[in-house]
């Protein structure tokens, strides 16, 4: 233990770490500098809605520091934030927390305080995903069956040249209409099984497969049938009972915060025979919808009006989605294992937890994520404090700050700064939440891993320019290897790791729609395929990564060394980072190298942009 004032990482100064169950029991204790002698301390805690000051007792004085302790037990669940005063006559000080969960004294009450995350007791995630991989698909780009189309809608252009660059330009009216499509298809994901079997694949996470008019699908025509170009409800329905053959789930893309205005609900472009919400007031969907103005003016998700939103506490549109024959419950009838929420900020927690209600009642291991951009422990969406993580919303996120992170580190090798990037997330996330994250470097809505990392920057520049920009040749091979070193992160930190198709295949691209190419299929970098099924073999295999705890041990520059103790044993990883080998000498005893137990210290290289692993 290093002595300081106070530390939220080291049990010593608070206990239990991280987030708690309602009525847990923290203990607080903080180290007073001997030169404040009779000095009075107090813990103030408070949440969004009232503060305690509690005062803590003089305990002992041990090596020039004076130590004050004090519990506090959490009956509610919510998320708090604390920090210490300490006055001394006229002299006030308060405990402010640094980056790395240190605290320190300042004189002026200025700082980041301390968080404590409560959830309900008894809240539980999914067991059986913990320790698997998510890979993530853009149905249209991933694989095509060739078998013919049927029932394609006359406005849709559908492209034989795949791998092609997607349209991009706007048409003569400037609008960007997203509607050529390359025809990949559900029958294609499942002659491709095998493929994400060999990966070490658990979960599947399709991006919107229901009819919608543009190649994306977030702009939803039927909640209750699939796309056309992507095929049946029968060919889903075999999709999700073959994947289980190969001990592979399906997630679906839920958007339920607005739909297309060219769908049956409301209608607009007069596509379909139903009564929508644009064209009458008397539509059965009126109500699912806000106008300001009808039918003309209406609130739409940022601003598009081709994304009317919706309104998600009318009765009947819950029921729609969330009742017992609700869109929900009739997808995972069919097969499906989850959902992911898109935009869960826009979502108001009752309409969140009746979502989970639905999702959980077809089965407790029915996996419900959310797409939340930030720290979704403390998130303000809207002016409102979320409750993601308090036991009747979500069981996770898309863990973009593990993401951001991970990039950051491989670009700019700040090593201090990735470890308490990560540890924060890992303090304030319910273990529970924490091991069912989907951690991801790239996704449909973000640049490419390879791009971001060996890449010039795409800030200020427009889609033409983003078009016309690859990697050159060298910057492809640096890509690659700091690449390997961001996955081997992304597949060794707590959470379920997440490809997104291609990546693995040294697929490149800056933001959409050039991140949404077509998977290289005959073109992949074989060697990293080979790298990534390297990594998926030790998902199942390595101990530690279901559920482990998280520590970062001393290491030398050019290394990272992280340990995982979970229920199933421990391991610990040595990463070189760096272009060139790196000799280290080590002594972790009792753990196994290459089926070797470690009796002593001893030497070990580690090869450039590569690892050792012990396991125990």
């Amino acid at each position: 233990m290093e002595d300081c004032i106070f530390n939220s990482m080291d049990p010593a100064y608070r206990n239990p770490f991280g987030a708690v169950s309602t009525g847990t029991t923290v203990d607080f204790t903080i180290h007073i500098p001997l030169d404040l002698v009779y000095a009075t301390a107090t813990l103030v805690l408070y949440d969004d809605g009232m503060e305690r000051r509690i005062p803590l007792e003089y305990q002992q004085t041990k090596n020039n520091l004076i130590f004050y302790h004090t519990c506090f037990t959490f009956d509610q669940p919510g998320v708090f934030f604390y920090y210490f005063h300490i006055n001394r006559g006229q002299e006030n000080y308060w405990v402010k927390r640094d980056e790395t969960g240190k605290g320190y004294l300042s004189q002026s009450g200025q700082g980041s305080d301390y968080q404590i995350t409560v959830y309900q007791k008894g809240f539980q995630t999914p067991d059986e995903v913990k320790g698997g991989l998510f890979y993530q698909i853009f149905p249209d780009r991933f694989y095509s069956s060739g078998e013919n189309i049927e029932n394609a809608p006359d406005d849709r252009i559908l492209r034989s040249d795949w791998g092609g660059m997607p349209y991009f330009l706007p048409n003569e009216q400037g609008e960007i209409l997203n509607n050529d499509y390359f025809c990949g298809d559900l029958k294609g994901i499942e002659q491709k099984l095998n493929y994400l079997e060999s990966l070490g694949v658990t979960i599947l996470y399709l991006n919107p497969i229901f009819e919608a008019h543009s190649n994306h699908r977030y702009n939803t025509a039927n909640y209750l049938k699939i796309d056309p170009l992507l095929g049946t409800e029968q060919d889903f329905s075999h999709l999700c009972a073959e994947a289980k053959k190969h001990g592979i789930k399906i997630i679906l893309d839920g958007v339920f915060s607005h739909t297309g205005s060219d769908s049956i609900y409301f209608n607009k472009e007069n596509r379909y025979d139903t009564l929508g919400a644009f064209n009458s007031m008397n539509s059965p969907y009126f109500k699912w919808f806000h106008f300001i103005k009808y039918p003309d003016v209406y609130q739409s998700w940022w601003g598009f009006s081709t994304l009317p939103e919706l309104n998600k506490h009318d009765p009947d549109y819950i029921e729609f989605i969330c009742g017992k024959n609700g869109v929900l419950r009739h997808w995972l009838r069919l097969g499906a294992s989850g959902f992911r929420l898109d935009v869960a900020d826009e979502l108001p927690d009752e309409f969140i937890q009746k979502v989970r209600e639905a999702v959980k009642a077809e089965g407790e291991e029915n996996l419900l994520i959310g797409e939340v951009w930030e720290d979704a422990s403390n998130k303000i969406a809207y002016g409102i404090r979320r409750k993601y993580f308090q036991g009747k919303e979500l069981d996770s996120v898309m863990n973009y700050p593990f993401k951001n992170a991970i990039l950051d580190f491989v670009k700019d090798q700040d090593k201090q700064s990735f470890f308490n990037k990560i540890s924060i997330i890992v303090e304030n996330y319910p273990p529970q939440c924490l091991h069912t994250a989907m951690n991801s470097i790239s996704t449909h809505d973000t640049e490419r891993a390879i791009t971001v990392i060996a890449g010039e920057s795409c800030c200020g520049k427009g889609r033409e320019w983003q078009s016309h920009h690859q990697l050159t040749i060298s910057q492809y091979r640096d890509g690659i290897n700091k690449l390997k070193v961001a996955m081997t992160l992304q597949y060794f930190l707590p959470g379920i790791p997440c490809l997104y198709y291609g990546d693995e295949a040294g697929l490149q691209g800056y933001k959409d729609p050039f991140n949404r190419g077509c998977y290289p299929w005959g073109q992949e970098n074989k060697a990293l395929i080979s790298y990534c099924q390297r990594l998926g073999t030790l998902r199942k295999t390595c101990p530690g990564l279901k559920d482990g705890s998280l520590t970062f041990l001393p290491s030398p520059e050019g290394i990272i060394i992280l340990k995982r103790d979970g229920s199933d044993g421990s391991c610990i990883l040595a990463l070189n980072y760096t272009n060139c080998n790196q000799v280290i000498e080590l002594a972790y005893r009792g753990y196994r190298i290459n089926q070797k137990i470690v009796l002593k210290k001893q030497s070990y290289t580690i090869p450039p942009f590569d690892y050792i692993l012990f396991e125990k």
